[in-house]
């Protein structure tokens, strides 16, 4: 899973296109075409990026972006405006809101996914880059390998998700119901509390010779990579 991006688009056609494509390039994408919805639910969700249309027929895009860029838990997340608003004074209204950057409809998906790709790559390259080290954890995504050190560590695939997962947020402190819902593929009929064998299993596999735990337990709220 490349990264996970939440489309605000109330355009049957364009939600349609823009899912399909970068479903097929490995993104995992939700969509919402409210306003107020789509606010509520990207603070729970925790988007790598958001593809964000100006006009909806509730809040507006700008409207949202601002409540976003004022949230301490959303202000980082990756924005790229979406609109059949061409002239300068809106571009530049929209970057000062908040944007990181402005697509005018209509667009091609070549450029779309040529944004997508360049934004990531520079506000969070833990989520696109093909191989990525935190401390001395190393992840090799295109072997689906990872090492601590020049140690390989033999993981299970659900243990290498949940690390891959981390590694990309590190700090940050996922609930059972959050990695749940982002580490498993299916999580229909999956208890809250499989997190936790599975945490206790990624624990012991990167924790060789007793070295630094990175795993942390947040008592009531989760787990995060530390």
């Amino acid at each position: 899973m490349k990264a996970k991006v939440f489309l605000v688009e109330d355009e049957e056609s364009i939600i349609t296109l823009v899912k399909y494509n970068l479903e097929q390039e490995g993104y995992k994408v939700i969509t919402n075409s409210n306003g107020e919805e789509a606010l509520r639910d990207i603070k729970e969700e925790t988007p790598d990026l958001i593809l964000l249309d100006w006009m909806l027929p509730d809040l507006s895009g700008i409207e949202i972006c601002k409540a976003l860029k004022k949230d301490k838990k959303s202000k980082d997340f990756p924005i790229i405006m979406l609109t059949a608003k061409g002239e300068e004074q809106d571009k530049v209204q929209a970057l000062n809101a908040g944007a990181d950057d402005y697509i005018t409809k209509p667009f091609g998906y070549a450029e779309l996914k040529a944004r997508i790709h360049a934004l990531l790559r520079r506000s969070k390259p833990n989520v696109v880059d093909d191989t990525v080290i935190y401390e001395d954890i190393k992840i090799d995504r295109l072997q689906r390998k990872v090492f601590r050190g020049d140690q390989e560590i033999d993981l299970g695939p659900t243990e290498y998700r949940l690390l891959d997962f981390f590694i990309k947020n590190p700090k940050r402190v996922y609930s059972r119901e959050q990695l749940l819902q982002n580490v498993w593929p299916d999580n229909i009929n999956v208890e809250s509390r499989t997190v936790d064998v599975h945490i206790r299993r990624l624990r012991q596999a990167i924790n060789i010779n007793n070295q630094k735990e990175f795993i942390r337990t947040v008592r009531s709220a989760g787990y995060a990579l530390d």
